[in-house]
C-alpha cells in the first residue's frame, strides 16, 4: 500500500532555509515522479515543484523558482525540498504526492505541478516563516 510521509517542517525567520523530506513507499506508486504542494490557510492547494514521470526533469512554480530545489535519494526512497530565502508568504502546510505506477506525462511541462495528476498524498508538514 502506498504511503508518503513528510518531515522537516518548522518555524523559521524570513531569509532562512529549511529542508523537507518525503519518504515514499509502496509498490503501486511511481517514486520517480514525486511532487510537492502547499496549502496556506484559507487558500487552495498549489503546486510547488515536481519530477517529470517521462524524463526526470524538475519543474517549479514561478513563486519558488530560484529559491527552492527538489532532489531525491533513490536508495532511501526519499525526495527532498530545499527551501532557501524563505518568505512569510511561503507559510503553509507542505504535502508530497505521487502518481500511480504507470502514469504518464505527470509534471511533463514547465511550471507548477497539477494536483489532479497525483493519486497518493502524505499528511503534510507545517512550515511557518515569521519574524
Amino acid at each position: 500500500q502506498a504511503q508518503l510521509v513528510e518531515s522537516g517542517g518548522g518555524l523559521v525567520q524570513p531569509g532562512e532555509s529549511l529542508t523537507l523530506s518525503c519518504v515514499a513507499t509502496g509498490s503501486n506508486l511511481n517514486p520517480y515522479a514525486i511532487g510537492w504542494f502547499r496549502q496556506a490557510p484559507g487558500k487552495e492547494r498549489e503546486g510547488v515543484s515536481c519530477f517529470s514521470s517521462r524524463d526526470g526533469k524538475t519543474h517549479y512554480a514561478d513563486s519558488v523558482k530560484g529559491r527552492f530545489t527538489i532532489s531525491r535519494d533513490n536508495a532511501k526512497n526519499t525526495v527532498y525540498l530545499q527551501m532557501d530565502s524563505l518568505k512569510p508568504e511561503d507559510t503553509a502546510t507542505y504535502y508530497c504526492a505521487a502518481p500511480v505506477l504507470g502514469s504518464d506525462y505527470v509534471c511533463h511541462y514547465p511550471g507548477a505541478p497539477t494536483e489532479y495528476d497525483y493519486d497518493f498524498w502524505g499528511q503534510g508538514t507545517q512550515v511557518t516563516v515569521s519574524s
